[in-house]
């Protein structure tokens, strides 16, 4: 579910380096979504941002981050510092030249996105969340189609948001009911407890 790896990779060049030849502009394809700017943070431009990644570092170390407003370009800002809000999934970040709360207010709603090619080593059977998404959901015993995953939810535990004939399931992403995650194949084996789907 993301985790950290027990070796972890050293820090990309570009998220620690202003000067480092990174092109201000990017292809939806070069980039990934980890996080949701959802609130000002204060009066001096600092700003809460809901993570999308179960890296801290993505929204506590300084560089080079890319904010997006729906299907608008990307456009590129600098991290100056971050920090997890004590006892809740929020960080708050400051970026460069965002320095009042009108400043921070106009970027609310925006998505936080990273290079897709700075992703942490992962651990065989490690998995980053957002590469769950579209994945076709299954029963494992029977090989029954469920649905597709749409979404993650984080609320205490990451839960797996599947679209599934018109209605919205949630499952939690743990081992004891998502025992089989196929990336290359594009599903999900599911072996979820009485109940779970009709909820």
């Amino acid at each position: 579910m993301d985790p950290h790896p027990d070796d972890p990779a050293p820090p990309p060049p570009e998220l620690g380096s202003p000067e480092s030849p990174i092109p201000l502009e990017a292809t939806e394809d070069d980039l990934l979504v980890v996080g949701k700017v959802v609130a000002a943070q204060g009066l001096k431009g600092e700003l809460r941002v809901l993570p999308m990644s179960d890296f801290p570092e993505r929204f506590t170390r300084p560089g080079r981050r890319w904010l997006q407003r729906g299907q608008d370009a990307a456009r590129a800002v600098e991290l100056k510092s971050g920090r997890q809000l004590p006892g809740k999934e929020l960080f708050v970040v400051r970026l460069a030249e965002v320095d009042s709360r009108e400043a921070a207010e106009a970027l609310v709603g925006q998505s936080l996105l990273v290079r897709a090619r700075d992703r942490p080593r992962l651990a065989r059977g490690e998995f980053h969340l957002l590469d769950l998404v579209g994945l076709e959901v299954r029963l494992l015993d029977t090989g029954a189609r469920v649905g597709t995953v749409t979404d993650l939810v984080h609320a205490g535990q990451d839960l797996l948001q599947v679209e599934a004939g018109g209605r919205l399931l949630l499952i939690p992403f743990v081992a004891a009911i998502v025992p089989e995650v196929n990336l290359d194949g594009g599903w999900i084996g599911i072996t979820p407890p009485p109940g779970l789907l009709e909820l």
